[in-house]
């Protein structure tokens, strides 16, 4: 590489790092928080009772997830390796909070998602491509909040980019063959297999190596026993996973409606929702468009397929996980690489092509206006993702951590919103999911209300009053008057 190709990316992760850091010791109260909270619930169980990652579990003990009563909280969605890597931090090195490692860890992943982007483009395309395709994966707003929650999807994408250039470069020897000890095949296998586990929809994004193996061997790739090897090694651990959750069904939340609830898929909200609202607007911040469409329609210098078969895995998995996606917006973290792929072939279109036909500042000038304004525009729908906007469940959880037995069970009402029993560092409900004598039937000890409005406050009628404030009130279950 050259030297000031190599100044250019550290300086694009170095700004990926530094715009990854804003309110980076903010309390899991942001957009999203509840899936946070669950994410990062796991790894504080880990932390407490250790580390089992055979029986994963959080702080809801309710049957809203699963419909089924969960009394030990188990937690079987992916397997806990983001949860290993938070708690492992945080237990080896301290320093930060468990939140700010969770924090780290995402951003990490954003780190190396970043150079996997630059690595695979520079290969297939070349460094300018590579570049600003790894620009936009650090900058894009959207990028930043999401490349620091508590969450696994960030990860997942820079493993299965990481598999991917391994697979790569692992198929692109000279004299391919099969040797335990080639590390490009291992760290494929490996870093492949942590995307599937992290989370099984990656296993869409594995078209890319099957377009590589295709590629070089033709039909006969079917009869290579080492791509059978591969296949096997990374999908087992998944498969293995998957019937072992199978023993807890009281963990495993509803998903069937992620791929099509409420027969949604390719209606006029579908297309609405992920096309216009989450990738137009909400990642491209409208201007981006332009971009990615001209690196659509751009003659491709070479290895078109391979860089079009990211497309082919972002449509199918659109596609099928069409509830998910509509339903959710971090959904589209896992279609993010692809925008920027395919961004930086736009970059390039404008910043070396477009001089053929006119002036030669026309497509410089051009490109910085656009990503000036797709960040300014994607920075202004994005910025209010890290408010936080009720901080009364952030109140009423500390003084509940104060006042309550460490091992007391809780409801924390806030709508089902798991976010606030988060807060109050004690498992328990975060609805009424029966009523109140029901609910001290099954170990309920304490209720709490974050923001109380005075129907909540009828219940010290019934109840002893622990503790109240203007942001909180808590009862004890236990003293009814």
């Amino acid at each position: 590489m050259k030297k000031l190709t190599i100044i250019l990316l550290l300086g694009i992760v170095v700004l990926g790092i530094i715009l990854r850091l804003y309110r980076f010791d903010s309390p899991i109260a942001d957009w999203h928080s509840w899936r946070q909270a669950d994410t990062s619930a796991v790894s504080r169980n880990f932390v407490n009772e250790g580390f089992d990652l055979l029986h994963p579990k959080f702080d809801d003990l309710s049957n809203v997830p699963s419909g089924i009563n969960n009394p030990e909280g188990y937690r079987f969605v992916e397997f806990p390796l983001y949860n290993l890597a938070q708690a492992g931090f945080y237990e080896l090195i301290g320093i930060f909070t468990l939140e700010g490692w969770g924090r780290l860890v995402s951003i990490f992943s954003s780190v190396a998602a970043t150079i996997f982007i630059f690595l695979i483009l520079k290969k297939h395309q070349n460094d300018v491509v590579g570049l600003i395709g790894a620009f936009f994966f650090a900058v894009l707003p959207y990028s930043i909040y999401f490349g620091r929650t508590i969450l696994p999807d960030m990860t997942t994408s820079a493993a299965i980019l990481g598999g991917i250039y391994f697979f790569d470069s692992w198929l692109s020897k000279k004299n391919f063959q099969f040797s335990i000890f080639n590390f490009q095949f291992w760290l494929a296998v490996l870093l492949t297999m942590t995307a599937l586990l992290l989370k099984p929809f990656a296993i869409f994004f594995t078209f890319p190596m099957i377009y590589l193996a295709f590629d070089k061997f033709g039909i006969s790739a079917v009869k290579k026993w080492q791509l059978w090897l591969f296949a096997f090694l990374t999908l087992a651990p998944l498969i293995g996973w998957r019937l072992w959750m199978l023993q807890f069904p009281e963990g495993i939340p509803a998903n069937q409606w992620l791929l099509n609830g409420g027969n949604i898929r390719f209606r006029p909200s579908y297309f609405w929702w992920i096309y216009a609202e989450r990738i137009g607007k909400l990642i491209l911040g409208y201007w981006g468009v332009s971009l990615f469409v001209l690196g659509l329609i751009s003659k491709v210098k070479k290895d078109g397929l391979f860089i079009y078969s990211f497309l082919l895995s972002t449509l199918a998995y659109l596609v099928v996980v069409a509830r998910g996606n509509v339903q959710h917006d971090y959904y589209q973290i896992l279609i993010l690489p692809t925008i920027c792929l395919f961004l930086g072939l736009g970059g390039d279109f404008l910043l070396n092509f477009v001089k053929t036909y006119t002036n030669k500042y026309v497509g410089p000038i051009v490109f910085t206006v656009i990503t000036l304004f797709t960040l300014m525009f994607g920075w202004y729908f994005v910025r209010d993702y890290f408010n936080i906007n009720n901080r009364s469940i952030v109140t009423a959880g500390k003084a509940a951590d104060l006042f309550l037995p460490k091992e007391a069970k809780v409801i924390a009402i806030n709508g089902g919103d798991t976010s606030f029993l988060y807060q109050t560092k004690r498992k328990g409900w975060a609805s009424f999911q029966n009523d109140i004598e029901e609910m001290i039937n099954l170990g309920a000890e304490f209720l709490i209300f974050a923001s109380p409005t005075p129907s909540d406050l009828t219940f010290s009628e019934r109840y002893q009053i622990v503790d109240q404030k203007s942001q909180y009130v808590i009862y004890d279950l236990k003293k009814p008057l």
